[in-house]
């Protein structure tokens, strides 16, 4: 059993220790506490990674509508643009 690098000889170290430390009334508390925090980290990386793919999917997406316009489609687009932006700044 190989947790993080640790053996088991030194998981029971920490436990003993711990249990020192903290007394046997609190160290089920937390390690609940302990618990959640991990189960929210995951929770957190699980969604940034979820959010990651859907913004690299959508920006996919953007780049083959792009590739698939005509040329002339696409500076018809570019000089709308500037035309815009050229009459909103003034």
């Amino acid at each position: 059993m190989n947790i993080f690098g640790i053996g088991l000889p030194e998981m029971a170290l920490i436990m003993v220790v711990a249990l020192l430390v903290f007394g046997p009334k609190k160290l089920p508390e937390i390690g609940r506490s302990l618990g959640k925090a991990i189960r929210g980290f995951q929770e957190a990386s699980n969604e940034f990674q979820s959010e990651f793919k859907r913004e690299a999917e959508q920006l996919e997406q953007a780049v083959k509508t792009t590739a698939e316009l005509e040329p002339k489609q696409i500076e018809g687009i570019k000089s709308e643009q500037d035309n815009a932006g050229s009459s909103s700044a003034a």
